[in-house]
């Protein structure tokens, strides 16, 4: 029995673990194609959530279960250690690829004696219902925003004439964005996602102040 329980704790350490060699997609060639050596992990991404939520409930006081929120941010990304990040731009509909994430996930917890609390916090973050997925959601978005800035302040975004090659920049949608004056890739993005947090104001206010500053001077 021991022998099981080392066995089942070291599988989902090393399957799960994985995500820090897997990189994100909306860097590379065929979405926003960043200009840096070294691109950000899903893992890296994942614990950039978890210092968010934890910044945002020590300054804004949330009121919510911060130990639920983390560990879900922990493991919301675990399906892609088998699928790959999948974004809304590699045709493949929402409901096949979150079809596709529960397999995934399944997998990965395989047998450990926690997997119905795993799962469930997997779940619960996918259906966006309870006050923690939702706070969790807005974590994992606004966290991807704000990597956008952040590469945009390290010079590391191409203008929008040379995105020939970007899924993301072909779709009509940003196309529009384009006509009614975006002028950056972060526009975009800003654009893209600020509807997500009408129901957050604090959301909502990082996000603009994220648009407002640059993000390199803060590390000064």
């Amino acid at each position: 029995f021991i022998e099981e329980k080392l066995k089942n704790s070291m599988r989902f350490y090393m399957l799960a673990t994985q995500l820090k060699y897997k990189i994100r997609s909306g860097w590379d060639k065929s979405h926003w194609n960043v200009s840096k050596d070294r691109l950000e992990s899903i893992a890296e991404h994942v614990y950039g959530t978890c210092i968010l939520a934890l910044s945002i409930d020590s300054e804004f006081k949330t009121n919510l279960d911060i130990n639920k929120v983390i560990k879900m941010l922990v493991l919301h990304e675990l399906g892609e250690v088998i699928i790959g990040d999948i974004t809304p731009f590699d045709n493949i509909t929402p409901e096949e690829k979150m079809k596709k994430e529960h397999e995934a996930m399944r997998e990965v917890v395989g047998d450990l004696i926690n997997q119905k609390e795993f799962l469930s916090l997997l779940f619960e973050f996918d259906e966006k219902k309870t006050k923690e997925a939702i706070f969790a959601h807005h974590c994992d978005k606004l966290e991807a925003d704000i990597q956008a800035k952040i590469y945009q302040d390290m010079g590391c975004q191409h203008p929008l004439n040379e995105q020939e090659d970007n899924v993301v920049f072909k779709s009509d949608k940003v196309q529009q964005m384009v006509k009614d004056g975006a002028q950056t890739a972060f526009d975009i993005w800003y654009e893209w996602d600020k509807s997500l947090y009408y129901d957050d104001e604090d959301f909502a206010r990082l996000l603009d102040y994220v648009r407002t500053i640059n993000t390199q001077e803060l590390l000064k």
